[in-house]
């Protein structure tokens, strides 16, 4: 579990893509001796089990492998050596929750439509996938390349969302450009209410006549 707050932007440093899926090894500045084998990282909100780890001269280099289910619903197919992405660290119980509650499946991609300036932060307008834009509410939450924010305005598939100054130094934010697609993780709660919503609607539907 994370939080979407990225605590190092990390560097791709090898990238092998298969017909069985893929294997990367990333660069960070994390030590080495904190991460140990199987622990999960957020790499740009992709939930990944490290699977290898060694020591660099600043900091360290750790191996995550993908399936093709994760490269089909995410931005990993196109991640090349020196492809610049979004880390965090799994949540330890005590840790502050900063952001929102993010498991790190990403559920699909949203493509940025607009930057634009707005004070000294940024509004950033994104179109979601069809069957994703019932999730997102407006002052919901939404995780873009595992960046916990918050949704200023819907309109159908579009959304929009406000960054501060801040994150868009210490992530890959203010690195954008128009039509670049990022891993959407939409709040888990939506799902859950969906889901409960169906239930009860299937019960209601199946119940048996009160006879009158």
């Amino acid at each position: 579990m994370f939080t979407g707050i990225v605590s190092d932007i990390g560097e791709v440093a090898k990238a092998e893509i298969g017909e069985d899926g893929a294997r990367f090894e990333i660069a960070s500045r994390y030590d080495p001796a904190t991460i140990e084998l199987g622990a999960s990282i957020a790499c740009n909100g992709c939930c990944l089990t490290v699977t290898a780890v060694e020591k660099t001269t600043d900091g360290s280099r750790f191996s995550v492998d993908a399936s093709n289910e994760t490269l089909a619903l995410t931005t990993l197919a196109d991640w090349t050596a020196g492809t610049r992405i979004n880390l965090e660290r799994a949540l330890k119980m005590g840790d502050e929750l900063g952001g929102h509650l993010v498991s790190g499946h990403v559920d699909g991609c949203a493509v940025l439509l607009a930057m634009q300036p707005d004070g000294e932060s940024r509004r950033l307008v994104f179109e979601s996938p069809p069957e994703l834009a019932r999730y997102i509410a407006k002052k919901g939450s939404v995780a873009l390349n595992g960046v916990s924010l918050t949704v200023n305005d819907v309109e159908g598939q579009r959304f929009s969302v406000n960054v501060i100054p801040f994150t868009l130094e210490h992530t890959t934010l203010g690195a954008l450009e128009p039509n670049a697609p990022l891993n959407l993780e939409v709040d888990m709660m939506a799902r859950y209410v969906e889901r409960l919503s169906q239930g009860n609607a299937s019960a209601q539907s199946t119940a048996a006549p009160i006879p009158g």
